[in-house]
């Protein structure tokens, strides 16, 4: 797709909308994690630097209505220590109240507008309100991939309404994305974990496709194994997907996608830290156990398995990585791609919130060619939906 970006643009003295996603993890007023906030750093700069009078839209939670602890303010601090820029804050996102803010705004100042879901018509993609928040900006910039997959005003109704660009943070997402499955230097391996193959139905059949290995590990390996007639005693499977399960296996092998199962796994007596817990194959799984990890004969196969592919794409740890010693499969194979990637062996790209979580245990977030901190928007790009935010960029024709 073709789209632009804020370097083709001239923003100087023009009001930029620029949408955020600034739905960070808070606790009592705080923020707790800035990541999002960071990568929004570079664009930031770029546009006060560039003279533009910038407006940052977002959302926060799920309000139904103005909902006082879902206000935007407390976010100031946390954007003025990030950005290192002074950040003015409006009480609404729209109204005539707003429009003499921005009114008074000067080049190169930053100003945050209310909660824009405190508007019903946000989500709804009002026509309306969608009009009324265009009339506070001569051009409209997306940096929320986070947000794209949502057909919403603020996301994608206003590229209808001003000449639109991408921000940095957006395009760099594309670009990595569109590196590790759309134009991938091959082979591609996919790896996917996580509990259930129920959630993530379509984009496993769309790795099947795009993928040359399918790697499969967390409770879903567990439905994979019980489909092909392995007894998994107590551990998390769905029995009633085995048959769909047994679909994607024949949809692998008619599109020569090899799909990869643990082959030894370690079991313990109850999802504990520290409970009972030792090796086993997975056709010889102890009675009265479950499967939390995946075994160190996994992990040295997976490795070698590795070292023939160009391009990797992550999705879900390989086990209950958030308990002790049931991290050590994913940690040691995230440890083994971060490396490669460090030496130029692999492109290696991961997203969505469980796997985010799992690479920081891991220690390896900044080894990685790039780890997108959207969630659902990262897993509908993987089963190869188009998203409505993404697609307005590209079909946004007015001159900027």
């Amino acid at each position: 797709m073709t789209f632009k970006t804020i370097r083709n643009i001239d923003v100087k003295n023009k009001r930029v909308l620029l949408r955020a996603d600034l739905n960070v993890p808070a606790k009592d007023g705080v923020v707790t994690d800035t990541t999002r906030i960071d990568r929004l750093k570079p664009t930031i700069d770029a546009l006060t630097a560039a003279g533009a009078k910038v407006i940052v839209l977002s959302h926060f939670g799920r309000p139904k209505g103005v909902t006082p602890e879902l206000s935007l303010r407390f976010l100031v601090p946390a954007l003025e220590k990030s950005w290192g820029h002074d950040v003015d804050f409006a009480d609404d996102c729209i109204g005539a109240s707003v429009e003499k803010i921005i009114a008074d705004l000067q080049a190169g100042e930053i100003l945050l507008l209310e909660n824009v879901r405190f508007h019903a018509g946000e989500e709804k993609n009002d026509p309306a309100f969608t009009a009324a928040l265009a009339k506070l900006g001569d051009i409209y910039v997306n940096d929320a991939f986070s947000a794209a997959h949502r057909a919403h005003s603020s996301t994608e109704g206003l590229a209808h309404h001003l000449p639109t660009a991408a921000g940095l943070l957006m395009e760099a997402e594309l670009n990595a994305l569109n590196a590790a499955l759309e134009s991938p230097e091959r082979p591609v391996a996919a790896i996917v974990g996580g509990a259930k193959i129920s959630t993530k139905l379509e984009l496993l059949g769309n790795l099947v496709e795009k993928a040359d290995l399918l790697i499969l590990g967390g409770g879903m390996a567990n439905t994979f194994l019980h489909a092909m007639g392995v007894d998994m005693k107590k551990s998390l499977c769905e029995h009633d997907m085995a048959e769909q399960a047994r679909e994607i296996i024949e949809k692998a092998v008619d599109r020569r996608c090899d799909l990869i199962l643990p082959v030894d796994g370690v079991w313990a007596t109850a999802f504990a830290a520290n409970a009972e817990h030792g090796t086993c194959d997975m056709e010889s799984i102890p009675d009265g156990t479950m499967i939390l990890d995946v075994g160190p004969a996994s992990v040295d196969m997976l490795k070698k398995r590795l070292l023939d592919v160009k391009t990797i794409v992550w999705n879900g740890p390989l086990g209950a990585f958030e308990v002790e010693p049931f991290d050590a499969g994913t940690v040691a194979l995230a440890k083994f791609v971060a490396d490669h990637t460090d030496l130029g062996t692999f492109i290696s790209v991961a997203g969505g919130g469980d796997t985010v979580a799992a690479l920081e245990h891991a220690g390896v977030t900044d080894n990685f060619t790039y780890i997108s901190t959207a969630g659902g928007a990262f897993l509908e790009w993987m089963e190869g939906k188009t998203l409505p935010g993404v697609a307005a960029l590209s079909a946004n024709k007015k001159a900027a």
